[in-house]
């Protein structure tokens, strides 16, 4: 049974009880994403428009699920098919948009002004610890951002007095997610997963969610692993399934290995401020629904664009 919101202890125990195997994790992104169920809290890995989980996300939208909570700190493209697949009906996130260029989603002002879809906005150092405060096991942490702001009574969130010193501090509670849907540089059959450059919230929600579910760019030997055991960000006790997704993220960024392909986020934007969501269920139709796997989903951008944003990746030293 799912804890109720906030339900720490229930939330503990259901993530304590879960079984911890060492063994083989390797499946297929279609296994991997059936094991997420109608009405979970999903959280996303990664940040914005880098090292989405999008093999993961487009599977779970193929399974045609309904009533999941996503949450993710910075909401991107995925947010928006989910919205307009009526995947979710609540977001949990900092922010909406695919980037700077193109301003606040046009799709979550729609669906949220119109009250298809609860949005619940927390300050993007908030949702950070409200992960960490589940990873670490704790009921909450306390804190400084939020305070002053009208965002405070939304989601939850309490104050608490400094036992030491008298403030007033935020309390931010612990975030426990059903799933997680995560997207790393390499991993092993173990599930041993290495993240290339900015990790960002993924460690703490791997440990925070019950089930894990993660592609990888490309399975390497255990000895690889072990060669490099500090870039090893999520252990493979923690991960439930895993599948070999390479481009898993695309359209979107996996660090040091292919850039965004911003050329067709323009060409997305371009048909919303065209015709809306309209734009977003042609869009399904077309790259979610239509191609059997994901390799033909790929196939639809074309081996030359997929070099080419290959070639622009850089990576900083």
């Amino acid at each position: 049974m799912k804890p109720a919101a906030h339900d720490f202890v229930a939330a503990r125990r259901r993530l304590e009880a879960k079984a911890k195997s060492a063994g083989d994790k390797l499946t297929t992104v279609e296994d991997a994403a059936a094991r997420v169920q109608d009405g979970d809290v999903i959280a996303a890995g990664g940040c914005l428009f880098s090292r989405t989980p999008m093999a993961l996300v487009r599977e779970v939208l193929r399974q045609r699920r309904h009533g999941l909570t996503l949450v993710r700190n910075l909401t991107c493209t995925e947010g928006e098919f989910m919205m307009v697949a009526g995947a979710v009906e609540r977001v949990i996130t900092a922010w909406m948009s695919i980037g700077l260029p193109w301003g606040v989603s046009k799709i979550m002002r729609e669906y949220v002004e119109g009250a298809k879809v609860t949005l619940e906005e927390w300050s993007h150092l908030a949702l950070g610890l409200r992960f960490r405060a589940a990873a670490m096991g704790v009921p909450f942490l306390p804190t400084l951002t939020m305070l002053g702001s009208d965002l405070v009574p939304v989601g939850g969130m309490k104050t608490v007095q400094d036992p030491f010193t008298g403030q007033v501090l935020g309390a931010v509670p612990a975030l426990f997610p059903d799933v997680a849907l995560l997207h790393v540089h390499r991993a092993d059959r173990f599930g041993n997963c290495q993240i290339d450059g900015y990790p960002h919230m993924d460690a703490d929600i791997s440990r925070a969610a019950t089930t894990v579910l993660v592609t990888a760019e490309e399975i390497v030997p255990e000895e690889e692993i072990r060669r490099h055991p500090d870039r090893t960000i999520i252990p493979g006790f923690l991960v439930d399934a895993l599948a070999l997704v390479p481009f898993g993220s695309f359209p979107h960024e996996c660090y040091g290995l292919y850039e965004a392909d911003y050329d067709h986020f323009e060409g997305y934007t371009a048909a919303i401020n065209a015709q809306g969501s309209r734009a977003v269920t042609d869009y399904l139709d077309r790259y979610v629904y239509a191609p059997a796997n994901f390799v033909d989903y790929l196939d639809l951008f074309g081996p030359d664009r997929l070099r080419r944003q290959h070639a622009l990746a850089r990576e900083l030293t």
